[in-house]
């Protein structure tokens, strides 16, 4: 009786010691997160947004631009179905950041988050503002040749998770495979964002 109760005691403590859920090759989930800098940014209601919008809730920031061929629109279509999917779980609240000013103006931005989600924000800025609040969650663009009429712009195509505290809790990144565009996996991204979400 004694040689059972002390291997149930083993047991327990060895299940007590499982290593906690981790995040799949697609994210990088920070051990320290970090605050955001102050900024301010522009709706496509014309409104300002600030880190405020960003506290109290779980965020997902993703860049682009409304000219963007494929990229973008295939993801906002993705993060539709992960905001709704997440629904039940933990309510997000998804950011379009319109990275090309010059043409994506309040109207030309309220008008394409309005297809996808117009829940969503779609938030833009000067380039002075845009690129360090850009760099500061963990993204990047840079735009080639806006003299001519027709430009892309390079952009990340990961997507930032930010925290209730307003702090960059983790980059969600695109799956790449041969002769298609990278975009994210909803699935995946869906399953990282829960083992992430249970460690608060």
């Amino acid at each position: 009786m004694k040689t059972l109760f002390i291997l149930f005691v083993v047991l327990a403590m060895l299940s007590g010691c499982q290593p906690a859920p981790k995040v799949s090759e697609f994210a990088v989930h920070y051990e320290q997160s970090r605050t955001l800098k102050p900024f301010v940014l522009e709706d496509q209601h014309g409104q300002q947004v600030t880190t405020e919008q960003l506290t109290g809730q779980w965020s997902l920031l993703f860049l682009g631009y409304t000219h963007c061929p494929d990229i973008c629109p295939m993801t906002l279509a993705k993060l539709t179905n992960i905001a709704a999917s997440l629904e039940s779980v933990q309510a997000v609240n998804v950011w379009f950041v319109a990275v090309d000013p010059q043409r994506d103006t309040q109207e030309k931005r309220k008008q394409y988050i309005d297809y996808f989600n117009p829940r969503f924000v779609a938030a833009s800025a000067p380039h002075n503002v845009l690129f360090p609040f850009v760099r500061d969650i963990g993204l990047i663009y840079a735009i080639n040749n806006s003299d001519e009429p027709e430009y892309y712009v390079d952009h990340s195509a990961s997507i930032a998770l930010v925290n209730p505290k307003a702090q960059l809790e983790a980059i969600f990144k695109p799956e790449f495979k041969a002769g298609e565009v990278p975009v994210i996996n909803a699935e995946q991204l869906i399953d990282d964002f829960k083992v992430i979400v249970s460690k608060y």
